[in-house]
């Protein structure tokens, strides 16, 4: 499976399946998850030998009408995740909350470490 299918496979249930790569459409219903490649650790070896896994920092944002969901919906994400096996999720740190002026949404921001197959 795919980084995609696994991190949607991982957190559909939490939100009704709105979980997206990249960016939610506008006007996508609270709550919902989006996810992004941040970086990653480059994986080399001395010799040509080619990598048979790739590594990606990935952040997942969860957004809601309310900080005190959006902070639960992170820690039950946070749990999905961790029992991804094929990922072999590393949490790099807690949430961090946010709020969004313009349309009024509370969310959270936090960095994982994934592992899958190239």
């Amino acid at each position: 499976m795919t980084q995609d299918e696994l991190f949607f496979g991982a957190l559909k249930d939490l939100v009704g399946g709105r979980v997206y790569p990249g960016i939610a459409k506008e006007g996508t219903a609270v709550p919902y998850i989006t996810y992004q490649d941040i970086g990653g650790d480059a994986v080399n070896f001395v010799d040509r030998t080619l990598p048979s896994k790739a590594n990606a920092r990935v952040q997942v944002n969860v957004y809601s009408k309310t900080r005190a969901e959006a902070k639960a919906i992170a820690r039950q994400a946070e749990n999905a995740l961790r029992g991804v096996l094929e990922l072999q999720t590393i949490v790099i740190g807690a949430p961090m909350t946010t709020h969004e002026p313009s349309t009024g949404y509370h969310g959270t921001i936090q960095d994982f470490s994934v592992w899958t197959d190239v």
